[in-house]
């Protein structure tokens, strides 16, 4: 098959993944799309690298079954520990998410204050300092762990009063801190912005990296002479490793067009 009918491939560890997907598709919008979402395992973020490493090498072996062109990381802790392995085992491209949000950060930054919130295991990992100071060594980089936003949006928890409460235990250090620019360093706290901006005030700029993961995306296709035709009818696949009815009907909030159905898959027995 011609990589330009090949589809692009997109994992996560649940749900939050969508938000990439819905990049992709304003940015890409005859490219087909293939999306696994490890949502027997999620989250991600409380796992040792050991264990992130062994669920992303499965993840993508499960996506090639497809002949995927490209595979998007769209998972913060996963492109934080396992993308150099990734690389190193696997000749398809394989873009992360941490390089394109420091970059995008960098650029908004009017202070050089900038916050990075994310999963225990994505700050842990410093991927989002380093990446920061490579691109601007001066920056000052703020970062801080929150555990609890990945089960609040695979639960559909978006907006109230916990969800609110949570927001200010987590975010009040980052205000003191004076920062300017914050990176959502999880693919699933896009879909809690608006709590996020209210704890935080309109002059703080939130990152979502999902935009310009899917410019990069745009880049390696172009490179690769891989883009599909224009006129072509692009096809949307979601898979899940655990009960679909969930991932469906919170989907369907977030992805108009996550059209049919979401297909359970087990990673011993694949289909």
């Amino acid at each position: 098959m011609h990589a330009s009918r090949q589809p692009i491939g997109v994992f996560d560890s649940g749900i939050g993944g969508l938000t990439v997907v819905q990049a992709l598709i304003h940015e890409l919008p005859a490219e087909s799309i293939v999306y696994f979402g490890d949502t027997a395992r999620v989250p991600y973020g409380t796992k040792s690298k050991s264990t992130i490493v062994k669920f992303s090498l499965e993840n993508v072996e499960f996506l090639l079954r497809f002949g995927v062109k490209c595979i998007v990381i769209a998972c913060n802790t996963a492109s934080s520990w396992a993308l150099p392995t990734l690389r190193k085992y696997f000749k398809v491209p394989i873009i992360g998410v941490i390089r394109p949000g420091a970059m995008a950060a960098v650029r908004q930054t009017r202070t050089k204050r900038i916050g990075v919130i994310g999963t225990t295991a994505t700050i842990r990992s410093g991927a989002y300092e380093a990446a920061i100071h490579r691109i601007d060594p001066s920056a000052k980089v703020i970062s801080q762990e929150c555990p609890l936003f990945v089960p609040l949006v695979e639960e559909g928890w978006l907006t109230g009063s916990i969800c609110r409460a949570i927001a200010q235990a987590y975010l009040e250090p980052l205000t003191r801190q004076r920062i300017d620019t914050l990176i959502l360093g999880c693919t699933h706290y896009p879909l809690l912005a608006p709590a996020i901006q209210q704890v935080l005030g309109r002059d703080v700029a939130l990152v979502d990296s999902a935009q310009q993961t899917a410019a990069e995306v745009r880049g390696v296709l172009t490179a690769a002479d891989a883009f599909a035709q224009p006129n072509g009818h692009p096809r949307y696949r979601f898979f899940v490793t655990d009960e679909p009815a969930h991932f469906n009907r919170v989907g369907h909030r977030l992805l108009t067009q996550m059209t049919g159905s979401v297909e359970r898959v087990s990673l011993r027995g694949w289909p």
